[in-house]
């Protein structure tokens, strides 16, 4: 072959990140050596594979078709190794998750999955849905777990299991007691919510895309754990999965809010790249996800160990 390993591994750390000195970082190399690697490599077949603009490199339309065969490429060489030194370990795995599935789900599945693979790596990032989805675009990640929606034609989403939203507040709030309430009554009062770009907050949306005078939003908060302090001081009221906040309604120091009107069931997904080979260690990660969820229906079903 005209090409190596070495070369392919530097073309794929430079189109992850767009610049010779991260890959350079990232594989350990000098920069002169990754520079090297890959100018031997476009000159090896006369073809550029980048778009060179300041000291950013952009795939140009070659190098994005190379990248998920290269990609491929570096995973089955992986395996290809594990096979010949006799390790059955699945190797390592990057996966990322959004907040409800990685404060709640994730530490659990990994848990699962180690036990079962001790020799296993796995690195989990944490992050909105619209951040886990473009690492997913960009082979930043092998996997994504997601709580909202993955567009792109580049990516393959597969339905894991059903969650839903539900508005809560304080159990000293004035709404708090009532077996239901209107759509009206929740948009007088103040909101706390997920930021843009959370599946959450686009559930929200959708369910509200017909209510023409929004909501009273006070708050902008990243994390539910911080959603949920808010709200208990009185500051307002909020909306996020319903399994987020099961240990807080079983503790009463939060009380659901039942809005027939709004429709706010979603599910969690699995989201990955068409172009990314499933290895052992993805096979062996989506069944351990797939193990946690047996049996449930709803995410809040899901047999987890109360929080105290």
């Amino acid at each position: 072959m005209r090409f190596t390993l070495r070369q392919i591994e530097v073309f794929v750390a430079i189109a992850r990140g767009e610049n010779v000195s991260r890959a350079a970082e990232a594989l350990a190399l000098s920069q002169s050596a990754t520079s090297a690697a890959l100018a031997e490599l476009e000159h090896q077949f006369g073809r550029p594979l980048f778009d060179r603009v300041g000291k950013r490199l952009r795939l140009n339309e070659l190098g994005r078709q190379l990248l998920p065969r290269a990609v491929e490429l570096l995973d089955r060489a992986q395996e290809l190794e594990a096979l010949l030194r006799a390790d059955d370990a699945p190797g390592s795995l990057k996966v990322g998750a959004t907040l409800t599935i990685g404060n709640y789900l994730a530490p659990l599945i990994m848990a699962d999955y180690l036990q079962r693979h001790p020799a296993g790596q796995v690195a989990l990032t944490v992050h909105n849905t619209a951040t886990i989805v473009a690492q997913v675009a960009r082979y930043e990640i092998d996997l994504g777990l997601i709580e909202g929606r993955a567009d792109a034609p580049e990516l393959e989403v597969e339905p894991w299991v059903e969650d839903e939203l539900v508005p809560f507040c304080a159990p000293t709030h004035a709404l708090a007691g009532r077996a239901t309430v209107s759509l009206e009554e929740l948009a007088r009062e103040a909101w706390i919510l997920r930021e843009r770009g959370s599946g959450t907050r686009e559930t929200l949306e959708q369910a509200l895309r017909h209510w023409p005078d929004g909501l009273q939003v006070r708050l902008e908060l990243e994390h539910t754990e911080a959603i949920k302090r808010a709200v208990e001081s009185g500051l307002g009221i909020g909306c996020i999965s319903r399994l987020a906040l099961r240990d807080a309604f079983r503790r009463g120091s939060l009380v659901a809010l039942e809005a027939p009107e709004l429709d706010l069931a979603r599910r969690f997904n699995f989201v990955w790249h068409r172009g990314k080979y499933h290895t052992a260690a993805i096979r062996a990660f989506l069944d351990a996800c797939r193990r946690m969820t047996a049996g449930a229906r709803h995410s809040h079903e899901i047999p987890l160990p109360p929080v105290k």
